[in-house]
């Protein structure tokens, strides 16, 4: 009995219980309504504010607190997020489900009762409980006597009083097999009768209702979807011309055969199928354990799953042998282990003065490394290419790239005015060109530049550090070397030093990655940047000890590399967490470096991408760890740019874009060229590596 003390005749039998003095109540509502008052996202107030009720047990002789049902299924069902959505739960929740024969039957109602797999069930069994019958079926000795149907209806009522359970303790008949079977949505079958067996199955293809089974031998699943083909044989067919009524007429011994036709007796087990041959005469029935049956129960849950959610299913049959599956008990794989000592990297070496410029211009940073050129030199100039082949979806318009190519412009610069080999430069910019979409290209002269010479060896030393490492105020000193560094490439940079504006930076960028991650092609491209010791190709991309990680959090990545993981997350629209790095790491930051130009053509960004590198290895010369930041929208210079990128957080994309550009001080016709974070940190595990065949001297 469910009673509401707000109705004033359920207010009058909790009166006469409480004067009864055999009568128990247990009254923990306080802490289911903390409870449910502690769910994830909180819920409404409404659903806090359901008033409480009671829940009478006779045969325990208590009353029991409880939540109201809608704040009662919410808290109790909470934990199968997400492997259950709230979608799916409720859809789930509708259905309706009938048992027949709750011997095997009785954990697999719990189970779907426990796991909310349905909003009512009807349990049919004639049979009383036994002590035999306690090695497989969870109940006490208390229910000895008890009919099975409703023993497990009392086990189901104190784990969901809410929960609707009809019990036919006389078991099925052909009298009312029909009652027991209208409206159910999925019938599971364990009775004992093969008559019964074929009459369920031949009653329900008639109304279109699947029906599953279970066996505790070697875990046989029985799938019959008349839902979906009814005009399929029942019993798979395997029964030949036998039906109910003339099952009825056969005697046990002549049914034998049938029944082992049907359990497929070739793949019983071996003890299984001996211990056949026992019966009435060793044995008095078919031997069942508790860890079968028990077993049998989250493959059918599964199951009605699966049907109640649309999801695939066919008709058939398959076994879950656990012991089978120990057979296959293996050792489990280590990961390899790395010789450090073999992974000495040294950056390639190139011949003669033009050599060395050349070394200089592919130490420059590339969004993933992805190192997007080609380089044509000899004695008398460097030429740049962008190759469009290496670019990526976050390379909108490429515009990422010509930020590379001007990186690699300004370390050729810095080392020719070291070698006092310093000529103009040119930029061409032609999007049909064969030779790419932009070239930049250094004349080898007789000039020098003292400011540019200072850069060159930074230049050959600046690598990414993604330590967290510490925020400490940058001295007044240091921010004036940095701004004058972006000025003279003809750039602005914009320094974030507050905290509460590099903590807005830090949420805006933390979004973007959590697009970055949900989005499947930048997903795919941003797993195929990174590189594990061995890999075969080591020159490009990024070593996965360069993200600083713990030994223990590199197993984070194992899932945040698999693109099922990050569709789930991205149709529950959740993954938060994705970009909680990010988050901490520029909150950590002594401070936020945007560089910005003032147009947005390939040769500007290329200009930009000048003032990058001039700012970088500034702030490594003064003592300051480096690291590139990219968001999404970065590259972006319209709403069809972030839709083509990002379908589904295109808006959200273009909000963050708006309230990055205000943070930074982005000014009407500029664009942002890269975000720095900057912060104090131990040097950087690794450095990323060059690949020299994109290298071409004469």
């Amino acid at each position: 009995m469910i009673l509401d003390a707000g109705n004033p005749a359920d207010k009058l039998t909790l009166e006469q219980l409480r004067a009864d003095p055999v009568v128990e109540f247990v009254d923990e509502s306080a802490n289911q309504i903390a409870e449910l008052r502690g769910l994830l996202p909180p819920p409404s107030a409404e659903l806090v504010d359901e008033p409480c009720r009671w829940a009478y047990y006779p045969w325990r002789r208590t009353v029991v607190a409880v939540l109201g049902p809608r704040g009662f299924r919410a808290t109790r069902l909470d934990r199968n997020r997400n492997v259950v959505t709230a979608d799916e739960q409720a859809r789930l929740g509708a259905l309706k489900i009938g048992v027949a024969g709750l011997s095997a039957g009785h954990v697999i109602a719990h189970s779907l009762a426990a796991q909310g797999l349905c909003g009512e069930l009807r349990l049919a069994d004639f049979d009383h409980l036994e002590l035999t019958n306690l090695n497989r079926v969870p109940a006490t000795v208390f229910d000895i006597g008890l009919n099975k149907a409703e023993a497990a209806a009392r086990r189901i009522a104190e784990l969901d009083p809410y929960l609707s359970v009809t019990i036919m303790n006389g078991g099925l008949t052909l009298d009312n097999i029909d009652d027991f079977l209208d409206g159910l949505n999925i019938v599971v079958e364990e009775c004992d009768s093969l008559d019964m067996k074929a009459t369920v199955r031949e009653r329900a293809r008639a109304r279109g209702i699947p029906v599953l089974m279970a066996t505790s031998d070697r875990g046989l699943v029985d799938v019959e979807r008349f839902d979906l083909e009814p005009g399929r044989p029942i019993m798979h067919g395997l029964l030949g011309d036998a039906d109910p009524a003339s099952l009825s007429r056969m005697t046990s011994r002549d049914k034998v055969p049938l029944l082992l036709r049907f359990l497929e007796a070739k793949d019983m087990s071996a003890r299984g199928a001996a211990s056949l041959l026992e019966i009435d005469h060793t044995l008095s029935t078919w031997p069942q354990v508790f860890g079968d049956v028990a077993a049998g129960a989250p493959v059918i849950a599964e199951a009605v799953r699966r049907i109640g959610l649309g999801e695939h299913l066919p008709s058939g049959r398959t076994r879950l042998d656990i012991g089978g599956a120990l057979d296959r008990v293996r050792e489990p794989e280590l990961p390899e282990e790395h010789d450090e000592e073999a992974d000495t990297y040294s950056d390639p070496v190139f011949p003669d003065a033009a050599g060395r410029i050349v070394a200089a211009a592919i130490r420059a940073p590339s969004g993933g490394n992805s190192q997007p050129w080609r380089i044509d030199a000899d004695a008398d100039r460097i030429a740049i290419h962008l190759v469009p082949e290496h670019s990526s979806m976050m390379d909108i318009g490429y515009r990422g790239s010509a930020v590379a190519l001007g990186a690699a412009l300004f370390n050729a610069r810095a080392a020719a005015a070291a070698l006092q080999l310093l000529g103009p430069v040119a930029f061409t910019e032609d999007p049909t060109s064969n030779a790419g979409p932009l070239q930049v290209t250094l004349q080898l002269g007789d000039g020098a530049d003292a400011q540019l010479a200072a850069l060159y060896e930074g230049a050959l030393g600046r690598e990414t550090n993604r330590h967290v490492g510490a925020a400490q105020p940058i001295a007044d000193d240091t921010a004036r070397f940095l701004r004058d560094a972006a000025e003279r490439e003809g750039a602005h940079l914009h320094l974030l030093t507050e905290r509460a504006d590099i903590d807005r930076l830090a949420t805006i960028l933390a979004a973007s990655d959590r697009a970055r991650y949900l989005t499947a092609d930048l997903h795919a491209e941003m797993i195929s940047e990174l590189r594990w010791p061995g890999d075969p190709s080591p020159d490009t991309g990024i070593d996965i000890r360069s993200l600083e990680m713990a030994p223990g959090d590199l197993a984070v990545v194992d899932i945040l590399r698999r693109p099922d993981v990050m569709a789930n997350l991205a149709r529950w629209n959740a993954g938060s967490a994705l970009g909680e790095d990010t988050r901490r790491s520029v909150s950590a930051s002594s401070v936020m470096a945007i560089i910005s130009v003032a147009g947005d053509s390939l040769t500007d960004y290329a200009r930009g991408g000048c003032a990058v590198e001039a700012v970088w290895i500034t702030a490594q010369q003064q003592g300051l760890a480096v690291a590139p930041i990219s968001p999404i929208f970065l590259y972006a210079r319209s709403a069809a740019d972030l839709v083509e990128v990002s379908p589904a957080f295109s808006d959200d994309l273009l909000n963050l874009q708006d309230e990055f550009e205000r943070l930074a001080g982005i000014a009407t016709g500029g664009a942002a060229v890269l975000v720095l974070r900057l912060a104090n940190a131990e040097p950087a595990t690794v450095r990323s590596r060059r690949d020299p065949g994109r290298v071409y001297l004469r």
